[in-house]
């Protein structure tokens, strides 16, 4: 074979290998698209033989390093014109390509496509939660960082954030005690009025069954399945004129729950202990002095639990400690109908893979 023709075969020989990446190229095109709208659409039953198009690449990587018929094979030049006919070049690299495409989809239909459409009924046991939280003066107190009411406000706010699905309510309480926000689903509500709670609205003081007695009030007409009050305070009962003894009895009555929290550290805490004529305080250690027997008292009439949160972080922790005690309960029923939808796949695999061996035994048949 003469040089000149020797190069000639070499460039036919590239022409045909770009020719069949061109067709591989294509192939998976249609691959891609069938797994594309496959995944979009449908589940997987058998996903694991989607693994399968890996051995289909190395095919696919096979069809384009060794086009055909490799010309350096060739023993004499007369089977030039077989190898490289001199028509319409690339018809040659069809049945790979074909056989390629069909391959794919039939994995494809393999993996098990599935349909699915689900019915459900979801019933819900609501739970009603009032929030009772002290904020007198001594809620400025600085152990907890920035101070108590700060703390406080912040890790109720992630707590309402967490239970979207239950109805919460605010009661505030100094000398006195009022509702803040009453029992909604609405949480951003809820959320503005922890955000707006300052100490010095009403008398002074920390009345304790008051700010109690309140709240059972705003849950006594509840029809929820639980009913949940969380109570905390930094000091004693000091004013108002029901016994936070008393007003427990009222919230067992009433088969409410109530969590009680003493919020404050151990020992002395930096706190306000008189105002300036700019209306800013003036703060000094002061011991800390939180009834703990009338909290667990309270707590343990009612079916609930006693905390005492030293630290913003610890307050934390109970929260979500009550959290998960009151998790909303679902009853859930639900019927899930799949649909196989691997038909369309492999029928047009196989009818890929029919035309790939009828072309290649008519049109395309290799001559010895």
């Amino acid at each position: 074979m003469t040089m000149g023709r020797l190069d000639r075969v070499h460039r036919s020989a590239l022409r045909m290998g770009l020719r069949e990446l061109t067709g591989q190229a294509v192939a998976w095109t249609a691959i891609a698209g069938a797994w594309r709208a496959a995944t979009a659409q449908f589940e997987w039953s058998h996903s694991e033989y989607l693994w399968g198009l890996v051995i289909v690449g190395l095919w696919s990587l096979y069809a384009v390093l060794k086009p055909g018929r490799s010309p350096v094979r060739l023993q004499n030049t007369r089977h030039l014109n077989i190898a490289f006919p001199a028509g319409p070049q690339w018809t040659v690299v069809l049945p790979s390509a074909l056989r390629t495409a069909a391959m794919g989809l039939l994995l494809i239909a393999a993996a098990g496509p599935q349909s699915t459409s689900s019915v459900e009924n979801m019933t819900r046991e609501g739970i009603d939660i009032i929030l009772a939280m002290d904020v007198s003066v001594s809620m400025l107190s600085k152990d907890l960082k920035p101070n108590r009411l700060e703390a406080s406000r912040s890790v109720a706010h992630e707590f309402v954030s967490s239970r979207p699905h239950d109805r919460v309510g605010l009661v505030v309480y100094e000398g006195e005690s009022y509702t803040q926000v009453p029992l909604t689903t609405d949480h951003r509500i809820v959320l503005d009025g922890i955000d707006n709670i300052n100490s010095g609205r009403v008398e002074g003081g920390t009345a304790i069954g008051m700010g109690l007695a309140t709240a059972v009030s705003r849950l006594r007409k509840s029809e929820a399945k639980s009913r949940v009050i969380i109570l905390f305070t930094d000091g004693e009962n000091n004013a108002g004129q029901v016994n936070p003894r008393d007003a427990a009895q009222l919230a067992k009555i009433q088969g409410i729950r109530v969590y009680t929290i003493g919020l404050g550290s151990i020992g002395k805490a930096k706190s306000p202990v008189r105002m300036n004529p700019d209306r800013t305080y003036q703060y000094d250690w002061v011991d800390v002095k939180i009834d703990e027997p009338v909290l667990r008292d309270i707590a343990s009439a009612t079916g609930g639990r006693y905390f005492r949160a030293t630290s913003k972080s610890k307050l934390r922790e109970i929260y979500s400690e009550i959290d998960a005690l009151e998790k909303t309960r679902f009853n859930v029923f639900r019927y899930n109908k799949r649909t196989e939808k691997f038909a369309r796949f492999a029928w047009i695999g196989l009818l890929l893979l029919g035309l790939e061996a009828l072309l290649r035994h008519t049109l395309f048949r290799e001559l010895p």
